[in-house]
């Protein structure tokens, strides 16, 4: 053996001021004491041991009861001395192994000088078994190849040993904590969870883990919607995972913060049926009362804990399957308990594992002396030799070989890594029950049947399940409008039935029959129209629906514009008619009616068209906030409606809205100014400005309600189909009842008389006239406009010779002894007034001669008196029968045909007074074409 000296080679690599620090404490003069020169790689018989050898195992962990993790190795201890005991009595090993074991007090520099001391002064080790500090266990690691020394744990469970670029000679029995990481993603594609969060411990082991399952899970295609790490309070984390919709939570944290965890989820109500916690469990018993710092009672932690799924390693296979020792779990298990109980020390979770790595290092080193054995007999010079680089290596390749049953089930290594089991238990009514493993050598998750329980009555869903659920149109409420609708459109046919049937009758001839058809036919339009308006995307395609959009917006408009254009169009021929009499008229016949409804088509053509090709209505979907799901499943109900809109649609709608607001408003015009027209059969005014009227008030106030709950398709549509069905109803009935309830209850009422009065204001003052024309034909309308010309020139005549005939007669009261002359001069003027009134009623045709009784006895009167009264006094001659008789005789008549038919009396044709009734005019039959009554002649 070399003297002590201080080189470090070997060490360089690991601290290079670790060299410095050990030389002083190990080379002290005090300490001078012979060191092994390990750093030769000469020839090492120690592989050639003779049977019965004992061979030297180095052992670290931290023994010290004052420790960090010193109870893991109290109870290791046990579980190792069973091992070797067992390996002895199986007579399969030639050899015998010895533990000795170095306390590292899991300090690095106290357990780096351990192991420097065992190297240094012990006897020359063949393994290192050991390791259970995370960081003492790094730092021994990463030098183990500059000694050509492989190192096999049973408790480091840190995942940066799995780096094998760094690590190459390290090895252990107990998987890595990034084991689980496929366990949980085993688990989670089980279940059909495609999306999960993490919330992290703000430590190097737990960010390890996270960072391993990230990769994890994008190899598994899960998508990971939120990954938060906290230090102290993990509230805020919390709420941020509740905030993103994150219902699977994968936490890596220990026990004391997993009660804060646990505090935070209860307080926001992240537990129950919608969420799943997936934590580690390795934590201790009843963790949640030892840990528990937080204001939350334990029957809090409690009851958001429940349902909980905890991951870790499988310490004892659940298999009772006899293993390489010849026992099974449950045997190794009894052995187990004695031992502690003789000891007097509690169980370690990681006795298996060293259990299980004794037989491993037993098998490897077997293994390596038989195949050192086979090359030394090999070899034909008999000077075979080996040297530490070449063990090494050999020992590396035999390990990662190694598979056998061992008492924590199946023992094999992929890259130094455990290929062990993994189980999952979950936290039902206030314990850990397991419900299933994890093989991590066959890649099968093996869950026992029934035992995982879930709050709801299927698992939980991975995210809120967002079910879009389309409003659409009750079918109760769309059968019922529809029928309504039938209705109309039944009655719109009989409406049609009648005004065909009655063509040819006078009062719907004088009506214009082929403009009630078309009226007829834009309310039979406007009904159609309702049937389209109730269809959405539950009873057709997507792209009918846009067709569908395009169909009922046409059939609408081109309805309204018909009925109502066919409606003004017989307004404004009444109009025509009766406003210009000045104006010498032409007969409007329909066909220039059905050219001006043609117009207003072809102005709603353009507009529709134009509206299709630039800027057509497409289908879009509105969709609205989220709604709880009304049968109280976990998942949210997303409503959507479907619209017909297109980029511009306020445009489009206003340039609609203004055009057929201007046919309304000309159509009230053209109704106002015929408001004094009243023949019936012919004007319209009244019903249509009361439909003008109705249909208004009722389009403005359906706009503005449709458009106030256009999110609610039932009552928008109920408000639409109404507003139709009423102003359709409400115009055909207004247009045809009338005409229907004179046809059955006065059907001559079109020939009888009616009155159709005209004001007009004339140049003297208080000077007013009215004239009613009791029936008119259509086809004597410009000779209706020359009588009205002669009946108002006559009047003015009749006016001024009733002065006279005033003057004449005071006369005849101040001096009966003109008579004679006044007779000879004013006799010719009262025939005039007579011949005048003869000519009034017989200037439209009439062959009835007007008899005047002025022409036979007053004639007679005035022509021959009685001589004898000539010589009588004035006063006597005046007041005498025969006088009185005459004043009366010729008075009469006048006042007669001047005055009483201008407050409503008789008929100017009654010339006579003392005519019998069958001979007066108002008693006989006379043409309607050629009746014509003026008032106040």
């Amino acid at each position: 053996m070399a003297p002590a000296r201080t080189d470090c080679s070997g060490w360089e690599m690991l601290l290079p001021t670790g060299c410095l620090l050990l030389s002083a404490l190990l080379f002290q003069p005090a300490l001078a004491k012979v060191c092994n020169d390990r750093t030769r790689h000469g020839q090492d018989n120690s592989w050639f041991a003779k049977d019965g050898e004992d061979l030297p195992i180095m052992v670290l962990m931290p023994m010290n009861e004052s420790a960090l993790m010193s109870s893991i190795s109290q109870g290791i201890e046990p579980a190792v001395q069973l091992a070797i005991q067992h390996i002895r009595e199986s007579r399969k090993y030639s050899f015998s192994l010895i533990t000795k074991i170095y306390d590292t007090e899991c300090d690095n520099a106290k357990g780096l000088r351990a192991f420097f001391d065992a190297i240094c002064y012990g006897p020359k080790h063949l393994m290192i078994f050991g390791g259970v500090c995370p960081s003492v266990t790094s730092i021994i690691a990463e030098s183990l190849e500059g000694w050509n020394l492989v190192q096999l744990s049973f408790a480091a469970t840190t995942p940066v040993l799995a780096d094998k670029k760094k690590y190459p000679n390290f090895f252990r029995t107990v998987p890595s904590d990034n084991a689980v990481n496929p366990a949980v993603v085993k688990f989670l594609n089980f279940y059909n969870w495609s999306r999960v969060g993490t919330l992290t411990q703000d430590v190097q082991r737990f960010s390890e883990v996270r960072n391993d399952l990230t990769n994890e899970l994008e190899k598994a295609d899960i998508q990971i919607a939120d990954t938060e790490s906290f230090s102290n309070d993990p509230c805020v984390n919390v709420k941020k995972l509740k905030d993103n919709d994150v219902r699977i939570i994968i936490g890596q944290f220990d026990e004391h913060l997993a009660s804060k965890v646990f505090c935070c989820a209860y307080n926001l109500n992240m537990f129950g049926s919608k969420y799943q916690w997936i934590i580690p469990g390795w934590y201790q018993g009843n963790w949640w009362e030892q840990a528990n710092t937080t204001n939350c009672t334990t029957k809090k932690l409690l009851t958001a804990m429940e349902g909980y799924i905890s991951v870790d390693f499988e310490p004892l296979s659940a298999r009772q399957i006899k293993g390489i020792s010849g026992r099974t779990p449950k045997e190794y298990e009894r052995e187990y308990s004695r031992e502690l109980q003789q000891k007097g020390v509690e169980a370690s979770k990681f006795h298996g594992f060293a259990y299980d790595g004794m037989w491993v290092i037993a098998k490897t080193l077997t293994r390596v002396m038989e195949l050192l054995r086979l090359k030394q007999r090999q070899d034909v010079y008999h000077n075979f030799t080996v040297d530490d680089r070449e063990v090494g290596k050999l020992v590396l390749d035999v390990m990662n070989e190694t598979n056998f049953n061992g008492v924590t089930g199946q023992v094999m290594f992929r890259n130094g890594e455990r290929m062990g089991t993994i189980k999952f238990n979950q936290f039902q009514e206030g314990q850990e029950v397991k419900v299933g493993e994890y093989n991590a050598i066959a890649d099968v998750l093996d869950l026992i049947n029934n035992s995982v329980r879930f709050k709801g009555v299927e698992p939980p869903k991975d995210r809120t399940f967002v079910r879009l659920q389309r409003r659409h149109i009750n079918v109760p409420l769309y059968s019922i409008l529809s029928t309504i609708t039938i209705l109309g459109m039944l009655m719109a046919g009989a409406f049609l039935f009648f005004n065909i049937k009655n063509r040819n009758h006078r009062l719907i001839k004088m009506s214009s029959p082929y403009m009630n058809n078309l009226i007829i036919l834009g309310g039979m339009l406007s009904y159609a129209s309702i049937f389209l308006f109730g269809l959405d995307g539950g009873f057709v395609s997507d792209k009918e629906f846009e067709t569908l959009c395009t169909v009922r917006t046409w059939i609408l408009i081109v309805g309204y514009t018909t009925a109502f254009g066919a409606m003004f169009a017989k307004t404004w021929r009444v109009h025509a008619i009766f406003k210009n009499v000045k104006m010498k008229k032409k007969i409007i016949k329909d066909q220039k009616l059905l050219i001006i409804v043609g117009g207003m088509l072809l102005i709603d053509l353009c507009i529709l068209i134009c509206w299709q090709i630039v800027d057509p209505l497409k289908r879009t979907v509105e969709e609205y906030s989220l709604e709880a799901d009304p049968q109280g499943r976990d998942i949210a109900i997303r409503p959507f409606l479907e619209h017909c809109e297109n980029t511009h649609m306020t445009i489009w709608l206003g340039i609609v809205y203004a055009y057929k607001g201007l046919l309304m408003l000309f159509g009230c015009f053209l109704a106002w100014e015929t408001r004094n027209v009243s023949i019936p059969a012919l004007n319209d005014s009244k019903y249509i400005g009361m439909s003008v009227y109705n249909v208004g008030i009722m389009c403005i106030i359906g706009a503005a309600v449709s458009f106030l709950t256009r999110d609610q398709p039932n009552v928008q549509f109920c408000i639409v189909a109404l507003v139709i069905i009423f102003c359709s109803t409400i115009t055909l009935c207004l247009v045809f009842v009338p005409k229907f309830i004179t046809m059955r209850t006065n059907p001559d009422a079109a020939t009888q008389n009616r009155r159709l009065k005209f004001t007009q204001n004339q140049k003297k003052e208080d000077s007013k006239t009215s004239t009613s024309v009791t029936s008119v034909n259509q086809a004597n309308t410009s000779r209706l406009d020359s009588l009205q010309t002669d009946n108002h020139r006559l009047r003015m005549r009749i006016t001024e010779l009733d002065k006279e005939l005033e003057e004449v007669t005071m006369q005849l009261q101040d001096t009966p002894e003109k008579t004679p002359y006044i007779k000879q001069n004013h006799y010719p003027d009262a025939n005039n007034i007579l011949s005048i009134r003869n000519f009034t009623e017989s200037k439209d045709g009439e062959k009835t001669i007007l008899k005047n009784h002025l022409e036979q006895k007053p004639q007679a009167q005035w022509g021959s008196m009685d001589p004898s009264r000539i010589n009588r006094g004035p006063l006597e001659d005046i007041n005498s029968p025969e006088h009185i008789q005459r004043r009366l005789s010729l008075q009469l008549p006048i006042l007669h045909h001047a005055y009483l038919p201008s407050i409503g009396g008789v008929d100017a044709s009654c010339t006579s007074p003392n005519g019998s009734p069958g001979s007066s005019p108002r008693h006989r039959h006379m043409p309607p074409s050629y009746r014509v009554m003026v008032s106040g002649l």
